[in-house]
């Protein structure tokens, strides 16, 4: 999977590429790590456009960027999340757990 990391005044934007499976856990905390120290950043957005499959342990990572952006008071939002990973979403019911634009 690829990452790409955009800061533009208080957002932070991580578009992600490909698979987004356990293979991507390393890559995706070092990601956001850098995004939750800075305090002028207040919102991330996981952009999901790019991405073709994503399994539990996904789930399972977008759940602890939620605990530690709450934890250092960062909103956060999952954006053009379509097909099976808008299916996946749906069905492990993230709309309620997070913004999904």
């Amino acid at each position: 999977m690829q990452i790409n990391v955009q800061t533009m005044n208080d957002k932070a934007r991580m578009s992600l590429q490909g698979r987004f499976d356990f293979n991507a856990h390393r890559e995706f905390r070092q990601s956001y790590e850098s995004l939750l120290a800075p305090t002028e950043v207040k919102e991330i957005e996981v952009d999901l456009g790019g991405v073709e499959y994503l399994d539990s342990s996904a789930l399972g990572m977008l759940l602890m960027l939620r605990e530690k952006a709450g934890a250092s008071q960062k909103q956060l939002a999952l954006s053009n999340c379509h097909g099976t990973v808008r299916q996946v979403l749906d069905i492990a019911n993230f709309d309620k757990l997070f913004s999904i634009r």
